[in-house]
């Protein structure tokens, strides 16, 4: 069972989930300590989930085409998609108050 530590707003929630866990559907049926995670689309068009991966992200899947798009040059930063994870292995992520702002050009074929 994967352990999640998410940091938000100085607050940290940790939660042991099943394995393959998104936490974005987590947030979406608001089970804690999840729906403090910020969301919009849940399909990786929007960024609005992008968390900093603190702790874990080696063992992530290398970032799918979405999160390239999205996410851009934030990537290099250890940024990721909450929304395209399913988790498999312990993780530690920060979500920034304020969403990151998507590297895709409004009405550029976004």
């Amino acid at each position: 069972m994967p352990h999640v530590i998410f940091h938000k707003n100085g607050q940290t929630y940790s939660a042991d989930v099943p394995l393959r866990t998104n936490l974005v559907v987590k947030a979406g049926i608001k089970q804690f300590p999840f729906p403090h995670l910020s969301y919009g689309c849940g399909m990786g068009k929007c960024a609005k989930c992008a968390c900093k991966v603190l702790q874990g992200g080696e063992q992530l899947p290398p970032a799918n085409w979405k999160e390239k798009k999205q996410l851009g040059a934030h990537l290099a930063g250890g940024y990721r998609l909450a929304c395209q994870l399913w988790l498999e292995h312990d993780i530690e992520l920060l979500q920034d108050a304020e969403p990151l702002a998507s590297a895709v050009t409004p009405g550029a074929g976004a």
